[in-house]
């Protein structure tokens, strides 16, 4: 079946099974931030915005996307590119697996919510697995983010 949609701002015209998952459909199309992780919906690796809400690719057929806007981590990099500098300066970016996932939801809560507190900083990255950290250099790499945020605003 014929899948039209938008990537990255790019409009797309695929083939694809009336089975494929969006995952899979981005993969072939070149979007590799976009990882399978846990094939349960339960590791946040795969998240992409579908009109700019983060969603699990892997659990998502690609034929809901048709007339929609998808966006991976490939579609936000400066945005991510400034935010990651944040994460790796916090070392908790330690194997790399988790971050373009973990990027993407906390670009998601950026967006939604400007000023989190802790506990809202740690619900978003509950959905998002890390072996190699319990997540303390993440959140000191977000609330070290905000911070900078903050401050650039002051200057504005």
């Amino acid at each position: 079946m014929e899948l039209k949609f938008i990537l990255n701002g790019k409009k797309i015209v695929t083939e694809i099974e009336a089975d494929s998952l969006l995952i899979d459909v981005v993969r072939d199309l070149g979007c590799l931030s976009v990882k399978r992780g846990c094939e349960s919906s339960n590791c946040g690796l795969c998240t992409v915005f579908v009109n700019e809400k983060p969603v699990l690719s892997c659990s998502v057929l690609a034929a809901r996307v048709e007339g929609q806007n998808v966006t991976t981590l490939e579609g936000l990099q400066e945005e991510a590119a400034d935010f990651g500098a944040f994460i790796a300066d916090q070392g908790a970016e330690q194997c790399g697996f988790c971050n373009p996932g973990f990027i993407m939801n906390a670009i998601a809560m950026f967006r939604e919510n400007p000023h989190p507190d802790d506990e809202e900083i740690l619900a978003y990255l509950s959905g998002n697995l890390c072996r190699c950290s319990g997540y303390e250099g993440q959140l000191r790499g977000i609330k070290a983010y905000l911070e900078f945020k903050d401050s650039q605003k002051g200057e504005a």
